[in-house]
């Protein structure tokens, strides 16, 4: 396997990152497409402009060859995690959005290596529980986070148009 670095994305990197996430969210099975949530693919094509909060990053997962394979949005305050239903208002908590793998980057573990560090960073500043959401289209991905001892959080379930969203809390400390 590739060695791969976890590291934060540069600005310069944004716009493609944005057409990672569009294309991997696109290509989901039962996923809305744009067509019907275009307010939430626009948000993936402007990840970066994520970043402009206070205590949010955009990581990216990338290979021996500098290519980004993969990304995610960690965020060290719930009061900037931008989701519906009530995970905004958790304290002592850290969060992760929009998790996408290139689907030729799939099976090396990129998404976990991703979740991994959002859990050294919620950890090293001793948050007490990092929150996720998932839909029933990110099975591969609820499944890991389910290995790694996150735990279905139905009081962070909320509905995004005609999606239902599930919670997922990992318990830090």
């Amino acid at each position: 396997m590739p060695q791969h670095t976890i590291r934060n994305a540069r600005p310069s990197e944004f716009a493609a990152i944005g057409q990672l996430m569009v294309q991997v969210y696109s290509q989901l099975d039962g996923f809305p497409k744009q067509s019907e949530q275009p307010a939430y693919y626009s948000l993936l094509s402007n990840i970066g402009e994520f970043t402009n909060k206070p205590e949010t990053e955009l990581l990216v997962a990338v290979g021996a060859d500098g290519k980004i394979e993969g990304a995610v949005v960690y965020f060290g305050d719930m009061l900037y995690y931008g989701s519906g239903g009530t995970a905004t208002q958790e304290r002592n908590a850290a969060g992760f959005r929009l998790l996408a793998v290139a689907p030729a980057a799939r099976g090396k573990g990129l998404g976990k290596l991703l979740t991994l560090e959002c859990i050294r960073k919620a950890k090293a500043t001793n948050q007490s529980q990092l929150i996720i959401h998932s839909t029933k289209a990110m099975q591969t991905a609820w499944m890991m986070y389910e290995r790694l001892g996150f735990e279905r959080a139905e009081d962070l379930d909320f509905m995004q148009q005609e999606l239902p969203v599930y919670g997922f809390r990992l318990q830090l400390a």
